[in-house]
C-alpha cells in the first residue's frame, strides 16, 4: 500500500472499515478447531476466545470483530495420519467444536447452513458460523457418510488434503489416479446432489480440471492463490481460474507465505525439514512446535509477505477470473506464519486498504469481502434442489466403480 502509514494510508484504512461494517469478511477457511484440538484437546476454559488469545492463537472475538468477519467457513479438518473410521471420528469431534463455540458465544458466532443464514446472521451483526470438510479421507470411502456430514451442518469439502487419497490426487504428493476416478467423479455428483461445495483447494490441477468437468454446481478455492504469481503447486493455474466464469465458482485468495511469496517456498522447505528433525509434523502449531519453528526464523530470517503480497495475487486473480469469482480464505490458525500486517484476523481492514490504494471499487470490494461467498453457496442450493427433484442418493461404492477397496 502507498504511504500505508501516512494521511492517504490513514484515509484508505478508514473507508476499509467503513465498508466492511456493510460488506463484512466472509472467510472460505480458519483452522481454528484443530487448534484447538491440538492444544488443549478442546478444553474451550483454556482457550476461551472471548479472551485475548494472542501469541497461541490467530483468532479470538474480539480479533474477529476487529478485523470485519461477517461469515466464517471453520475448518473441520483432520490429518491424513489418521484414516478410516479414525478419521470420521475426528471429523465428528472437530464439528461438535465448532458447534461448542457457537454455544459458547450466542452474542458474537451463530449456526449457519445457508446462504439465508449468512445474510440472517449479516442482519443481526452476528458472525455467520459455517464448518468445512479439509479432505476427502474424512468420508472413509462412503456416499452416506458424505451425507451425514452435510446433515451435520459441513457445506464444504477439499476432496483431498496432502496426500493422496483412494479416489482423487493431491497437489502435493506424486500422481496417482491422475485425477479424479470414477468414484471420485460420483462424489462430485452425490456433493452437488446434497448441496455440499466442491473446494478444490489442495487438490492436483488435474483433479481441478477433471471436477469442473464432472460438477453441475459452482466450486470453491477454499484457500488457493494464483499460480502465475507464485509457482507453487497449491495455487491454481490460470487455465483453471479462466473456466471459474464458466463455472460460477469462487476461488478464495490464501494468505500462507509459502503460497504467495516466492522466496519463501524454499525458506519453507528447510523449515519443514527442521520439524521433521526435532520428530515433530511440519504442520504443528502448538507450544512446542512453533518454539522449533521461532528459534529456527530467528537463526534463518524468513522472507516476510505482507499484505501487498496477498493483493498481487487478487489483481491477478481478477483480471483472469473476473471480479465475481474471487474472495478471501486466509488459512489462520493453520499456519506457523502470517504476512506483515495480516498477522491474525484482525488484519482483513490492511487487505482492503490496499486494495483501495490500488483503485479497486467499493463495488468490486464487496464482491470480494461478502457477495460472492453467499451466492457461491446460494447456487449450489439451487442445484442441489433441482437434482433431488430428479434422482436420489447415491450408494455407489469405490469398489463398485473402481474395482477397488481402498
Amino acid at each position: 500500500m502507498s504511504d500505508p502509514h501516512g494521511a492517504r494510508g490513514a484515509e484508505h484504512l478508514a473507508r476499509a472499515r467503513a465498508l466492511l461494517a456493510e460488506h463484512p469478511v466472509a472467510d472460505g477457511h480458519n483452522d481454528l478447531p484443530w487448534a484447538l484440538r491440538e492444544q488443549v484437546r478442546y478444553d474451550l476454559d483454556a482457550r476461551d476466545i472471548a479472551e485475548d488469545q494472542r501469541g497461541r492463537l490467530h483468532t479470538d472475538i474480539a480479533r474477529l470483530r476487529a478485523g470485519g468477519v461477517g461469515a466464517q467457513f471453520w475448518s473441520v479438518y483432520v490429518r491424513t495420519d489418521l484414516t478410516g473410521d479414525a478419521a470420521v471420528s475426528a471429523t465428528l469431534e472437530q464439528i461438535d467444536c465448532v458447534a461448542q463455540l457457537v454455544d459458547r458465544h450466542p452474542d458474537h458466532l451463530v449456526r449457519a447452513l445457508s446462504a439465508d443464514d449468512m445474510e440472517a446472521a449479516r442482519s443481526r451483526g452476528l458472525i455467520a458460523s459455517l464448518t468445512g470438510a479439509e479432505g476427502g479421507h474424512s468420508i472413509n470411502n462412503s456416499l452416506a457418510t458424505l451425507r451425514a456430514l452435510h446433515e451435520l451442518g459441513v457445506r464444504y469439502m477439499t476432496l483431498t488434503h496432502n496426500d493422496n487419497i483412494a479416489w482423487a490426487d493431491s497437489a502435493t504428493d506424486d500422481p496417482g489416479v491422475g485425477g479424479l476416478s470414477a468414484f471420485g467423479c460420483e462424489v462430485v455428483r452425490e456433493m452437488n446432489r446434497v448441496g455440499m461445495l466442491v473446494d478444490l483447494s489442495h487438490v492436483a490441477a488435474t483433479t481441478m480440471r477433471d471436477a469442473l468437468a464432472v460438477t453441475g454446481a459452482p466450486v470453491v478455492f477454499s484457500h488457493s492463490s494464483a499460480r502465475a504469481v507464485c509457482d507453487h503447486p497449491r495455487n491454481v493455474p490460470d487455465d483453471v481460474l479462466a473456466l471459474l466464469p464458466g463455472n460460477g465458482g469462487v476461488a478464495m485468495a490464501t494468505f500462507v507465505p509459502k503460497f504467495i511469496l516466492p522466496a519463501a517456498v524454499e525458506w519453507t522447505l528447510r523449515a519443514d525439514e527442521n520439524m521433521r528433525a526435532h520428530g515433530l509434523h511440519h504442520l504443528d502449531t502448538t507450544e512446542a512446535g512453533m518454539k522449533v519453528q521461532h528459534a529456527f526464523e530467528e537463526a534463518n530470517p524468513r522472507p516476510v509477505a505482507t499484505a501487498a503480497t496477498v493483493a498481487d495475487h487478487l489483481d491477478h486473480m481478477r483480471e483472469v477470473a473476473g471480479v465475481d469469482h474471487i474472495g478471501i480464505g486466509g488459512d489462520y490458525d493453520g499456519t506457523a506464519f502470517t504476512p506483515r500486517g495480516l498477522e491474525d484476523v484482525s488484519g482483513y481492514p490492511n487487505l482492503v486498504a490496499e486494495l483501495l490504494s490500488r483503485g479497486w471499487s467499493d463495488a468490486d470490494l464487496a464482491k470480494l469481502t461478502w457477495g460472492n461467498a453467499v451466492r457461491v453457496l446460494r447456487d449450489a442450493e439451487a442445484v442441489s434442489r433441482e437434482l433431488r427433484a430428479r434422482r436420489g442418493p447415491s450408494n455407489a461404492t469405490l469398489e463398485q466403480l473402481d474395482g477397488r477397496t481402498a
